[in-house]
């Protein structure tokens, strides 16, 4: 099964993605990431419904889709 996968230390918390994401499942960690940006986080897998949404409006390209066996999307 797929899950959206954030790579957090590209990361610059613009927080677009998280106007964007219909099922509002992600927000601002307060971890702070090597280049000093807050970043985002999902809160909950589950209830991601793999819209990409998010990956679309990322200039960072902070998003991928994996399958957890090192496959990606």
């Amino acid at each position: 099964m797929l899950k959206v996968v954030i790579n957090g230390d590209k990361c610059k918390g613009c927080g677009l993605c998280i106007e964007v994401c219909p099922k509002k499942i992600l927000r601002f960690s307060e971890k702070i990431n090597a280049m000093g940006y807050t970043m985002v986080e999902c809160t909950d897998q589950d209830l991601c419904i793999l819209c990409k949404s998010c990956a679309l409006v990322c200039p960072d390209l902070v998003f991928t889709l994996n399958d957890g066996k090192g496959g990606s999307e």
